[in-house]
């Protein structure tokens, strides 16, 4: 007969939780969206999701490059950094603390 062994260290416990926006943050980023593109000026959206940050990137076309980045910094350096709109060369057109001062 077979001896039984429990393994009590379970790798998945381990892991760190899977940092994203939470749901109040994209209700509000979705909400804008959808407003945009019944106006006709956004068609697309994609993610962008890395240990530093996440980002929701809007497109005019599909085929060309985001137009602005929405990003949510996990550890910001600065507590104004934490989260930031950036145009299509990186550069931040507006930051602030919360997401609801940051979207119209």
């Amino acid at each position: 007969m077979k001896k039984i062994r429990l393994v009590i260290n379970n790798d998945l416990k381990k892991r760190e939780k899977v940092k994203f926006f939470i749901k109040k943050e994209l209700q509000c980023i979705l909400n804008l969206y959808a407003k945009m593109v019944s106006n006709g000026s956004w068609k697309d959206y994609g993610l962008k999701i890395s240990g530093k940050q996440v980002a929701f990137s809007v497109f005019k076309n599909s085929s060309e490059n985001a137009v602005y980045n929405i990003c949510k910094t996990f550890k910001p350096v600065n507590k104004n950094l934490k989260y930031s709109i950036t145009d299509t060369k990186g550069r931040i057109v507006k930051n602030s603390y919360l997401l609801k001062e940051l979207l119209p």
